[in-house]
Order: structure tokens, then sequence, then C-alpha cells
């Protein structure tokens, strides 16, 4: 296994674990019943591959770092497993998670043969919002949205202090929620969802565009070392003074800054957390964001206040949050 952690001491029981299954590793992780993750590793995911060979790699991984950590699967109250896809969690049938190339796969049941041990499934911005709320930047929040900005727009939302799923657990889609029906095309085959213009891979297409239309623009210093453009590379040139890497950053700002107050007009949530690669760029993206929202929102000057943060748990709000489902 690879990318093993772990707390000094003795690992505390009963533990719970926690999977975040993505399109390039397995995650997985000991979380005790105070939400504190006490060792985790990675596997390999390799895509594509048959389902099966998949579970039995999640299930080795979990034994693999339990044994590690000197206990045993009868030292586990359950396994939660996020999922980059749709899930019915009642049935805990993967609906459909197009990076895994999985439709309508039993894994509940198959990871459940293999280990013996409850398994519960929801969606992976579900278990990072949760995990968020449990034990990161919003903890102590009842009603909390989650927006992770990455090759999508994930979403997770919590509301009075319960995780919602929707519909047989496909709701919190916000990545496709429409905010402009002439839009680009979306990767779900609409034109104009949220996602189209607020994920990293919109920006970088965004970045492109922009660089031919204006090919003086000196865009070209700010690109990687190995000359692509990336979701960084228009706010490195903002921040460096260059006058075209500050209007996609205003641009940018505007089309994330409609679907947060879009969110917040339908939920009036305490917190927004923002997640993912681009919230890397901390209070340069947040300051401007809340500016936005406090603008546009519904009731202006005389709706709540709500906050606008930054996730801080990374990668293993997946984890403790999975870890939490029931």
């Amino acid at each position: 296994m690879e990318q093993v952690t772990q707390t000094k001491g003795v690992t505390p029981v009963p533990v719970r674990i926690g999977v975040d299954l993505g399109g390039t590793n397995i995650a997985v992780g000991l979380v005790d019943d105070g939400c504190n993750l006490l060792a985790k590793a990675s596997v390999p995911t390799r895509a594509g591959r048959p389902f099966g060979e998949i579970v039995d790699d999640m299930a080795g991984a979990v034994q693999d770092l339990v044994k590690e950590q000197g206990l045993s699967l009868h030292d586990c109250t359950g396994v939660g497993v996020g999922v980059p896809g749709t899930c019915d969690g009642n049935t805990g049938t993967v609906c459909f998670a197009p990076n895994l190339f999985w439709k309508d796969v039993p894994l509940r049941d198959a990871l459940h043969t293999r280990l013996g041990v409850p398994v519960h499934i929801s969606n992976d911005a579900n278990c990072a919002a949760l995990g968020e709320q449990l034990t990161g930047a919003a903890k102590g929040y009842g009603s909390v949205i989650c927006i992770t900005l990455g090759t999508g727009v994930g979403g997770g939302i919590i509301l009075d202090g319960r995780l919602f799923e929707g519909n047989r657990a496909m709701g919190a889609e916000v990545g496709h929620m429409v905010i402009d029906p002439d839009g680009p095309l979306c990767g779900c085959g609409r034109h104009g969802c949220f996602e189209a213009f607020a994920s990293s891979t919109a920006l970088i297409r965004q970045t492109r565009e922009l660089m031919e239309r204006e090919p003086d623009s000196g865009l070209e210093a700010f690109l990687k070392a190995d000359g692509t453009v990336s979701g960084r590379t228009a706010f490195l040139a903002a921040r460096a003074g260059n006058e075209a890497g500050a209007r996609l950053v205003k641009q940018y700002v505007r089309y994330l800054g409609i679907g947060v107050t879009n969110l917040i007009n339908v939920f009036m949530p305490e917190a927004v957390l923002i997640g993912g690669g681009i919230s890397g760029e901390g209070e340069y993206l947040l300051t401007p964001l809340r500016r936005y929202v406090k603008e546009h929102v519904y009731g202006g000057n005389r709706a709540p206040e709500v906050a606008i943060l930054k996730a801080t748990l990374g990668n293993d709000a997946g984890i403790i949050g999975a870890a939490m489902l029931r």
C-alpha cells in the first residue's frame, strides 16, 4: 500500500472505515467516533477495469490497513464509501459513475460480501461536505453547502445537521444547474451548466480562449513549466498585475458568484464552503466572491449573513465523511 500515515499511540476501538473512491486512487482511512482520522493509505484505482477487480482492491486496501494497525474487521463498526457519481443509498447501487465507467453496479453488496461488515455508500461530494461539517471548516454550522471546484463542480448539502441527498440519493448535483442556457456545452450534454463556467476545466478553457483572441496578452509568461495552461494561470497573472489575467479572474468570480448566490437563495445556509484546487487561491478568490454574493443575494442587506469559507480538510474530508455515513 502507499501513503500510510498513523497517529502515535494505541488505536482506539471500535473504529469506522472511510473509503474515498476516485478515478485515480482509492483512499482508505480509520476514523474514531470523534471523527479523528487515525491512519490512512491509498492504492491506484486503475479505472476501466472490471467492477469486481476494483472492489477486490478496495477490500484488500481496507483489510491491509486494519491489519497494519493491529486490528481486525471485528473492531470495525462499518465501512462508508464516497463514490464519484450518483448513488442510490437505499439499494447500495452506484447508478452512474462516468470516471469509473460504472452503471448500475451493486457496490454495497459486493463490498459487504468481501468484508462482512455493514457498508454504506454516497456521492463523494456529499461525504466531503459531511466531513467538513463534522470536523472541518463548517464545524458548528447546522446548514452548510460545500462546493468543490475541480475537473467538475461537485456539491454536498447539509441541512439542519443532516446530509441532504434527494430522491434516491441523486440530489445535490449543484454543478448541473444551468446559469446560462446559451452557454458552453457541459459534459452532461446540456449547455450553460454551472460546471461549464466555474470548474477548473472551464477556467482553463476560458484562459486558452482569451490567449487565442489576444495573442499579446502576456499570459504565456505564466504557463506551467511544461508550457500548458492550468487552473492557476489566470490567478498567477492577475497577482502579478497582468491586465488580461485580472479580467479572467473577475469573470471567473462572477460565474462562481452566480452559482453560489443561486444556491444561497434556494437553501439560505449558515455557511458555504469552497474546496477543490482553485480554493487554494484563498482570500484572493474568496474576498471578491463574498462581495459579489452580498451585492446579489435575495434580500440584500436584510438577508441573513452567510459565511463563505475555504474548506480545510482537503482530501481527508471525503474519508472522514464516508466513515460517518449511516
